[in-house]
């Protein structure tokens, strides 16, 4: 089994994207910013979400290097964005004007931003892109390709899951909800932003 599939490699990726990503951690914004759709909405949601950060992050594990590059683009420049993208959700979350139904459909909610950039964020990315340069045969790849697999696994799951949740929430825990999962995003998106510039500091120093 040695040469199929290296156990420590996934073990040490599974934990560190399962950390990054926190598929439990993300059910609450996951109800926020689904809370006005019906039970087949949401589950279609977290479907097209998990298969939005699955894809985003495959690709960055193969070519991430080279587009990054080839955009003159750092990694600090990339968490940043992906930060300030987070903390424009958050304010609307905080405001409560992303508390509509009407807010252009679940499948742009499910491509931005649970797709990318809360699933697929900066950390995720980078994460795997770290990993996939320590990919050097069949065992390798195939650690690191189900690590991926088995943490979109549980993104999903947790995601489906939500909907018995939404269900005993009701509209007014829903609305707790939603104000709590703001405050918690715009942390977390003024922490990416804080983090790349102190990254941006040390670069050019």
């Amino acid at each position: 089994m040695g040469s199929i599939l290296d156990g420590a490699l996934f073990t040490s990726a599974f934990v560190t994207l399962f950390v990054i990503v926190d598929p439990v951690g993300t059910v609450p914004l996951f109800l926020s910013l689904t809370g006005g759709y019906s039970p087949d909405a949401i589950r279609r949601a977290a479907r097209q979400a998990v298969l939005v950060s699955f894809v985003v992050i495959s690709v960055f594990a193969f070519f991430g290097q080279r587009i990054l590059a080839y955009l003159h683009v750092s990694l600090p420049a990339l968490q940043c964005a992906g930060g300030l993208l987070l903390l424009l959700v958050a304010l609307e979350l905080l405001t409560g004007r992303g508390d509509e139904p009407t807010r252009q459909g679940d499948t742009n909610v499910a491509l931005v931003p649970l797709g990318t950039p809360l699933l697929a964020g900066p950390g995720a990315i980078v994460a795997t892109m770290v990993f996939s340069k320590r990919v050097h045969d069949v065992g390798d790849f195939t650690a690191v390709a189900l690590a991926v697999i088995v943490v979109h696994l549980c993104i999903w799951l947790a995601m489906t899951f939500s909907v018995p949740i939404l269900r005993l929430l009701r509209e007014s825990g829903i609305l707790l909800v939603t104000r709590i999962a703001g405050l918690l995003l715009s942390a977390i998106a003024v922490q990416l932003v804080a983090d790349a510039v102190h990254a941006f500091v040390l670069a050019y120093r």
